[in-house]
């Protein structure tokens, strides 16, 4: 018998169109144009890809065979020769983009830099070299625990330059947490700073390395490689223990790249799980290269005077695609930023806009909604004028979230692109294409050309349109992880084994909910974990929340279950306020009758708990899984090593 779905009880009937003037000068200049791209991908993903692949990227040697499919385990562009950084760097120094920005950093403090592409290659050269002096041959994995500098990325490329692959750990990870997945990529060398700035406070990041390498922690690491950033004192080991700018000072700027084979490793990007172990996703060269490269070429309609900023952190996959390898494999000019808005300066990242001229500018639903809450005034306040295109990214956006965004930061005039990816698929996998997608308010649109994406019971079956299902993807493509590092197992039972293969094939299952309607559109209703049975009714969390965000009072919502004798489950919401708003057992009632008017009685909330803030990843994922154990009274179980505050829990606890 097949598996309950989750209902869907979500309508969002508002539609943008494409804007006229945008389609003209767009890559994909409209829906046909989508439609036909998409039937030729459909009808023959290997000629697709591989059409692609000859003329967007540079390649020492083409690759023999496409696509080696031996499910779950897929190879492209096998015996293909390659380097990333040669795509992301070298092949502009022969065009007119040699002068052009690559890289504008701004930092917390207000200093900047900007690098053009000769002076990055010469960077990364150099730093290619001092690794090489280091000991660290090809197929050894370097540590990158970094604030958001320039480093951070020069030494991604540098280590994909000499065939090292990275493991980029979040500059605010624990020395426990950095420590677990040193020793699980076995790091030869780490590379980090003396501290970063961040929310007006120094991050220290050395003697947290100092910490996890201590008494032979990490058996493996045998340098540290250290940026003087904040310059306080931090302790250097002698012989262990280098500073960047002495080794950088005598090293060559001549370092040719390394042919890569199209299957090597290029990086290890560690992923929480439920369970205490972390994932370490494996992303391989030449088809993430690919994919990052060209879903952000056609996503973002990215143009040669585009300034792109994407807010996320480098120790994040978004960082790795869509600030450092697409972007600069692309030629574009990417912006980095080492802050985040704070008390002493809530608009800083509308100065950021409004300095550089940032046309494309792609941050998280959590971030609008904290901007929602801090007040329109500050964007209000700053030129935004040269915005040309908005992107969100990391769950879905409820409708309420969108329309802010789209009057207030991009003045009407800004396609916005929800884009639905993650960790282990490289890049976007369902997402408008700007010039070519109608929009609508909560919806991440239409699968990437090359993607074909479906929504199914637990037995493979598809569901009929609004009713939600399983997210999968039927089809492997360039940009997918290729294992769990160490563990091909766990990559077999946590991705492909969820949903019955079906007739063969295996399908992808990434954890997502979602509904199709009747135009073919997708609503991702957030993660199957987070969906509360009540009296027998599957519900996605996330449409509740977009019902509780959508009163004027609440800033952001955070919904989970807990056990109920009568109904199996009842809904507990957590609810952060707008600025000026008190909570009351009054608000509180009439938050429960809003959802009622919005959704209907089946998802009126047990339960409305107020709190000023909510645990959240450093990424900006709220953590629904620490909040059912807290509605449930259970102790807190799982790997947190990602919660960004620990302090939210302790106050939820105190109030619970």
């Amino acid at each position: 018998m097949s598996q309950p779905t989750i209902e869907s009880i979500l309508q969002e009937k508002r539609l943008f169109q494409p804007n006229p003037e945008f389609s003209q000068h767009a890559h994909i200049k409209s829906l046909d144009e989508y439609q036909q791209i998409y039937e030729k991908a459909k009808a023959d993903p290997q000629a697709f890809w591989a059409e692609l692949a000859e003329t967007e990227l540079d390649w020492f040697q083409k690759w023999d065979t496409v696509l080696d499919w031996q499910p779950p385990f897929a190879k492209w562009f096998v015996n293909g020769k390659i380097n990333i950084s040669h795509n992301c760097l070298d092949r502009h120094l022969t065009t007119w983009r040699k002068n052009k920005a690559a890289l504008i950093w701004e930092g917390e403090p207000g200093d900047s830099r900007t690098l053009t592409y000769a002076q990055l290659h010469r960077e990364v050269c150099q730093m290619a070299n001092v690794f090489k002096q280091l000991g660290v041959q090809k197929g050894d994995r370097i540590g990158i625990y970094m604030p958001m500098i320039p480093e951070a990325a020069i030494a991604m490329l540098a280590c994909a330059r000499i065939g090292a692959a990275h493991t980029v750990i979040f500059g605010g990870f624990s020395a426990e947490a950095l420590k677990d997945r040193l020793v699980d990529a076995q790091a030869k060398l780490v590379v980090t700073a003396d501290g970063g700035f961040r929310k007006d406070t120094i991050v220290p990041l050395k003697p947290q390395v100092d910490k996890a390498i201590a008494d032979n922690g990490a058996p493996s690491v045998e340098n540290v490689l250290v940026v003087q950033r904040t310059k306080q004192q931090v302790n250097m080991e002698p012989g262990r223990d280098h500073w960047w700018h002495d080794l950088q000072a005598g090293a060559s700027a001549n370092c040719p790249p390394e042919p890569m084979d199209s299957e090597d490793m290029l990086f290890i990007l560690y992923t929480s799980g439920t369970t205490g172990k972390p994932k370490g996703v494996v992303h391989t060269t030449g088809g993430y290269n690919l994919y990052s490269h060209i879903t952000l070429k056609w996503a973002f309609d990215l143009q040669e005077t585009d300034v792109y900023w994407c807010t996320a952190d480098v120790g994040w996959i978004t960082g790795h695609s869509y600030i450092v390898y697409g972007p600069l494999s692309n030629g574009a000019t990417t912006l980095m930023y080492e802050g985040a808005p704070r008390a002493s300066n809530p608009g800083c990242f509308w100065d950021v806009i409004e300095k550089h001229g940032v046309t494309i500018f792609y941050t998280a639903p959590t971030a609008i909604r904290a901007f929602i809450k801090m007040g329109e005034h500050h964007p209000k306040a700053r030129n935004l004028a040269s915005l040309r295109l908005l992107g969100t990214v990391g769950e879905p956006i409820n409708p309420e979230a969108w329309m802010w965004y789209y009057r207030i930061i991009g003045g009407e005039r800004c396609p916005i692109v929800d884009t639905w990816w993650q960790t282990e698929t490289g890049g976007f996998m369902i997402t408008p294409l700007p010039g070519a997608t109608a929009t609508k308010p909560g919806s991440a649109t239409l699968p990437f050309p090359g993607i074909l994406a479906d929504i199914v019971d637990l037995d493979g079956n598809p569901v009929p349109h609004n009713e939600g299902g399983y997210l999968v993807v039927r089809h492997p493509w360039p940009g997918m992880m290729r294992t769990v590092y160490g563990d091909p197992d766990r990559f077999r039972r946590t991705y492909w084994e969820h949903i019955a293969p079906k007739d063969g094939q295996y399908l992808y299952f990434a954890g997502d909910g979602a509904r199709c309607d009747e135009d073919g559109y997708f609503w991702v209703m957030g993660r199957v974990d987070d969906v509360v049975n009540v009296s027998g009714h599957r519900l996605g969390t996330m449409e509740v929340e977009s019902a509780l965000v959508s009163h004027p009072a609440v800033a952001e919502a955070a919904v989970v279950g807990k056990p109920d004798d009568l109904k199996g489950e009842d809904i507990v919401a957590f609810v952060t306020l707008e600025g000026n708003q008190k909570p009351s057992e009054e608000l509180a009632s009439a938050l429960k009758q809003h959802v009622v008017k919005e959704i209907g009685a089946i998802a009126r909330p047990g339960e409305i708990r107020f709190t000023d803030s909510l645990p959240k990843t450093r990424s900006g994922k709220i953590m629904r899984r620490l909040l059912r154990n807290l509605a449930s009274g259970q102790e807190l179980a799982g790997d947190t090593s990602t919660l960004e505050d620990r302090t939210v829990l302790d106050k939820l606890r105190g109030g619970a």
